[in-house]
């Protein structure tokens, strides 16, 4: 009976999420994962385009208004001909250019921010989707063993069937389990391999270049109390764009107004007659009348948006407020259940399990008593990786909403 039974204990002492993977060739750290998504997400790269981009806009809103060459003849007879030649020299008033390169500035200044808010939420998403692996891989492991353990006890069951020892009805329980438990692995393997490829995805990769990744699932995320998070909220990235925005739009409304100033355009040049065979120099300057448009229309409009950049910021800050202390208290809640599963749970289920098998060694216990054991110390163990999961997602949820 003890010889059938073996398999049962040599399995259940690898059934502990505190036992680490075997380690294969192609191990992935953390952060290998964090310097393969920085230098090859495309991402990242797009939101350098886009600041690059600004910086010709900014070069561009600093470029003085080209002049203007004009020439004219009058009469195409050569004796009596009248040729005039001038340069129109643009003058900008009301400040524009300044006006344009102070909102080409702010624009530069959005897209910096939204580059480094794209670095932010690479590392979360890498680090979230590393963390999810961790875990997938521990529950598929964990699925693995439970299955071979139910194979062990199905054929230790169907033994002592056969010596007329025990039902047949625990024969069938002990296959349906061993169903069950394959079906789960089954699954958990396929979790594990969308896992994989959805980090492999973030820097690019079609196909895993990797095989595991390592961690130590009996380490618990930690972070701040919220009282310290709620501090460091103005640094959020989310606001930090949106702060930007507003500054933007602010100084659209200069540029809008200083529209409203009419140029000036001042023309020097010569007009030669050959009737009367002279050079005569020429001096002007226009103006444009502002009599009908002053640009009011674009300066109200500039004016709401900017309004309205104001109240997305606003909006933003309690929506990001808010997410800040819905993951602290999920982070605080699944700390306290890993905690109290560490303990108090995952021991006493163990110890009850093993004192299943041995009483049903000894013929204390049927075989249902050490299978309603082995699921519950099974349930045991999945709980706490589907726990582990939502801390580690809820402190991914904090470091993405700070910009760590």
């Amino acid at each position: 009976m003890r010889r059938h039974l073996l398999p049962l204990g040599l399995a259940a002492l690898f059934l502990s999420p505190f036992v680490a993977c075997a380690q294969q060739t192609a191990t992935l750290t953390l952060q290998q994962a964090l310097e393969l998504a920085a230098t090859r997400s495309f991402a990242v790269s797009a939101a350098q385009r886009e600041l690059e981009a600004t910086d010709g806009a900014l070069r561009q809103a600093g470029s003085y208004r080209n002049p203007e060459l004009s020439a004219t003849v009058e009469d195409t007879r050569r004796a009596t001909r009248t040729t005039t030649a001038t340069m129109d020299f643009p003058l900008e008033l009301g400040g524009k250019r300044s006006a344009r390169v102070s909102a080409a500035q702010r624009s530069r200044d959005l897209a910096q921010v939204e580059l480094n808010n794209a670095r932010t939420q690479l590392r979360a998403s890498v680090t979230a989707a590393y963390f999810a692996v961790l875990v997938t891989q521990e529950r598929a492991q964990l699925a693995s063993n439970s299955a071979e353990l139910a194979a062990s006890a199905a054929a230790a069951v169907s033994k002592r069937v056969s010596a007329g020892k025990v039902s047949p009805v625990d024969a069938t329980r002990a296959q349906v389990d061993h169903a069950n438990a394959q079906l789960e692995a089954t699954e958990a393997q396929a979790e594990l391999v969308t896992a994989r490829h959805t980090l492999a995805s973030l820097w690019g990769d079609a196909e895993p270049q990797f095989e595991v990744v390592a961690g130590d699932t009996a380490a618990l995320p930690e972070r701040a109390p919220l009282a310290e998070l709620a501090r460091q909220l103005d640094a959020a990235p989310l606001l930090l764009a949106a702060r930007a925005e507003v500054e933007r739009r602010k100084a659209l409304i200069d540029v809008e107004q200083s529209k409203g100033i009419p140029d000036l355009t001042l023309s020097v040049g010569a007009k030669r007659d050959n009737e009367l065979g002279r050079t005569q120099a020429i001096v002007g300057i226009s103006v444009p009348l502002p009599l009908f448009d002053r640009n009011q229309g674009a300066v109200h409009e500039a004016s709401r948006r900017a309004d309205k950049a104001g109240d997305e910021y606003q909006a933003a800050r309690i929506r990001v407020l808010a997410e800040l202390q819905q993951a602290s208290t999920q982070l605080s809640v699944a700390r306290g259940s890993l905690q109290s599963l560490q303990s108090t749970v995952l021991p006493v289920a163990q110890r009850a399990y093993e004192s299943a098998g041995k009483g049903f060694e000894a013929g204390k216990f049927g075989f249902l008593d050490v299978i309603d054991a082995q699921r519950a110390l099974l349930q045991a163990r999945a709980r706490y990786l589907s726990t582990l999961s939502s801390a580690y997602q809820a402190a991914t949820a904090i470091d993405r909403l700070l910009g760590r």
